[in-house]
């Protein structure tokens, strides 16, 4: 029954895939739906009944796959592809909400600062420039760029209990 089987079930395929595109109106998910279909379909071919057409099985099979990936899909919620949003591959959800608000505590902590604390950490700190840049910027000299920022960490340091 194996080899009969097998060679009926490739012949049947196309018929499978238009039939799955039909149900799915997505190429990737019918051909999901083919594959999930010929799997169900080789683990459970001794129970085949060889009475029955083997189209209007495979089409059952078939049919009960994609309403049990609807009903996944409805209770998963919604689904972004990876190559979609690179940026979500590798983020570590207690982690990710630990630095989001460290941040947020961070940016309050330097709205609190003197402005020209504030302006010396974000053109150094935040901008990366340079301290003779910053001076450049700010047109103060570099060892004021160099005491306000220290005064700046510290204080920040102090408001965040990082001391």
């Amino acid at each position: 029954m194996t080899d009969d089987f097998t060679d009926r079930l490739i012949a049947a395929l196309p018929s499978l895939r238009r039939f799955a595109l039909s149900l799915a109106r997505a190429p990737d998910v019918a051909d999901d739906l083919v594959q999930i279909t010929v799997e169900r379909a080789l683990a459970a071919q001794d129970r085949y009944d060889p009475s029955t057409p083997l189209m209007a099985w495979l089409f059952r099979i078939l049919r009960n796959a994609f309403i049990d990936m609807t009903r996944r899909t409805r209770t998963r919620g919604a689904e972004t592809d990876i190559a979609d949003a690179p940026e979500a591959a590798s983020v570590d959800g207690p982690r990710e909400t630990e630095a989001r608000v460290m941040l947020d505590q961070t940016m309050a902590a330097m709205r609190d600062l003197p402005e020209d604390q504030r302006a010396i950490l974000t053109l150094v700190c935040v901008e990366e420039l340079s301290y003779a840049e910053a001076a450049a910027v700010l047109d103060i000299p570099v060892g004021t760029v160099m005491s306000r920022l220290s005064r700046a960490r510290r204080a920040l340091a102090s408001r965040l209990g990082m001391e």
